[in-house]
This record gives C-alpha cells, structure tokens and sequence, in this order.
C-alpha cells in the first residue's frame, strides 16, 4: 500500500493559481500512476488530471487543457497539480489517487488508493 497526502488548498480570486502537492512519505510513488480527481458539492467525482510512472505521458480533460499542469517529482515522492486561470467552476474537494498500473489510466475506476482530499475555492 501507498499512503497520500494532498496539500496547497485554498481560496482565491477568478484569474488565480494554487499549486497542489501529494506526497506519498512511506512508499515508493514511483511505482504508481496518479491522478487528480476534483468533487464539487452535490456532483460526481471526476478525473481532472493524470500521469504514467516515469512522469513522461500526461493527460488532462478538455475544460482545464491550457490552464492546469500535472508532473511529478521522484526525488521528493511527490505529484504536483499546477493550477493558473481558475475559474469558480474549478471549485471543490481536489483528491490525489495512485494506482500500480503500466500506461496511463484515466478511469476513476482503475485507481486503488486515495488520499483525504484538500479544498480549493475559487470566488468571481
């Protein structure tokens, strides 16, 4: 098993940015791919970003391509989640997820452990 932790959560103005961190302290991430998943209140949760074991292959869902960077630092066991332009519409519960597959899993389904989730609240 791989233990998560997510941090970098808050609040900001339409137009800011927020970096988020998981960081896996007692595992090796490296052997994962992650995910970040966001819940905004009284809807699904649903995959934003995701990225394979070596960090070289990333995916990101349409709304949030140009404006959200995923990547990953090794050295650090650490998955980062660079957020510019946010808009209200990105508000909610972001949750880092890990799973030990090869290639790139974009599925919620595909993904075994998750972290405790941190929020983010954009205001207009």
């Amino acid at each position: 098993q791989v233990q998560l932790k997510e941090s970098g959560g808050g609040s900001v103005h339409d137009g800011g940015s927020l970096r988020l961190s998981c960081v896996a302290p007692g595992g090796d991430f490296s052997a994962y791919a992650a995910a970040w998943l966001r819940q905004a209140p009284g809807k699904e949760r649903e995959i934003v970003a995701a990225i394979n074991k070596s960090g070289w292959t990333t995916y990101l869902i349409d709304p949030v391509k140009g404006r959200f960077k995923i990547s990953r630092d090794h050295g650090k066991n650490t998955v980062y989640l660079q957020m510019d332009s946010l808009k209200p519409e990105d508000t909610g519960v972001y949750f880092c997820a890990a799973a030990p597959l090869s290639g790139l899993p974009i599925r919620r389904e595909e993904y075994t452990y998750w972290g405790q989730g941190t929020q983010v609240t954009v205001s207009s």
